[in-house]
C-alpha cells in the first residue's frame, strides 16, 4: 500500500527534477498564472488534463467533476468558467469526456447510487430525449459509447449558453469552445464537434443583448 509518506518523497523527488531541469520553472509559476486553456473534464484519474495535452503545471486551468457535466445551478462549475473567461482570459474552453466513464454506465441503470442520483439525472434526460438514436441492435457498449458522445456535445453547448461567454463574444474577446473525447484504450484525444467561437451557431433564445 502507497503511504503519505510515500507520496510526499514521489513530490520532493519529482520538485528536485524539476529545478534541476528549469531552475526558474517553479519562480515563474508563482509570479503568474498566464493560461490559454480551461480544461472541463471527468473526475475520473485516468483522464490527467496536462499529461493528455503534453503541457506542463500552470499551462491549464482545470475542472473536473463526474462525468464532466455544465449544469448552469453548479456554482462551481459556472465561477470557474467565469473566472477563467473574465480574469484569465483563456482563449479556448476545453470539454471533454472520455469512454468507459462510470458515470455515463450509473446513469444508464435502474439501481441506486445515492447522493450522485440526482448529479446523474441530467444524463439519463439527455439519454430519454436521444432515445431514437440507440436502436435495439446496438450493444451495451455501443450504447455507452454513443451516451458519452452525446454528453459531451450536449456540456459544451450549456458551455456556450453561459452569460459570461456569450458576453466574452459579444464584446469580441478571443474564444473558442471545443468538444474533446479521450480513449482510455489508446490515449487518443479527438474532435467531436467543430469549434465555436462566435453566436452565431448558438440558438438565438440563449442570446444576451
Amino acid at each position: 500500500m502507497i503511504l503519505i509518506d510515500d507520496l510526499l518523497e514521489n513530490n520532493k523527488r519529482w520538485a528536485e527534477e524539476m529545478h534541476e531541469k528549469d531552475p526558474s520553472f517553479f519562480l515563474r509559476l508563482t509570479n503568474q498564472e498566464a493560461v490559454k486553456y480551461l480544461w472541463i473534464g471527468c473526475s475520473d484519474s485516468r483522464v490527467p488534463a496536462n499529461e493528455l495535452l503534453g503541457l506542463l503545471p500552470g499551462s491549464v486551468f482545470v475542472h473536473r467533476n463526474i462525468a464532466n457535466l455544465v449544469i448552469h445551478t453548479d456554482l462551481n462549475c459556472m465561477s470557474v468558467i467565469e473566472y477563467a473567461v473574465k480574469i484569465l482570459k483563456v482563449e479556448h474552453i476545453i470539454l471533454t469526456g472520455h469512454y468507459d466513464c462510470g458515470g455515463i454506465k450509473a446513469a444508464i441503470e435502474t439501481q441506486s447510487f445515492g447522493l450522485i442520483d440526482g448529479w446523474l439525472r441530467t444524463i439519463k434526460d439527455l439519454y430519454i430525449q436521444h432515445i431514437d438514436k440507440f436502436p435495439c441492435g446496438m450493444t451495451k457498449k455501443q450504447r455507452l459509447d454513443k451516451l458519452t458522445e452525446l454528453n459531451v456535445i450536449e456540456q459544451t453547448k450549456n458551455i456556450c449558453h453561459a452569460t459570461c461567454v456569450q458576453e466574452a463574444w459579444k464584446n469580441g474577446q478571443a474564444l473558442t469552445v471545443n468538444s474533446l473525447i479521450y480513449s482510455v484504450e489508446n490515449g487518443q484525444l479527438k474532435q467531436l464537434t467543430t469549434d465555436f467561437n462566435n453566436s452565431d451557431s448558438v440558438n438565438d433564445l440563449y442570446h444576451i443583448t
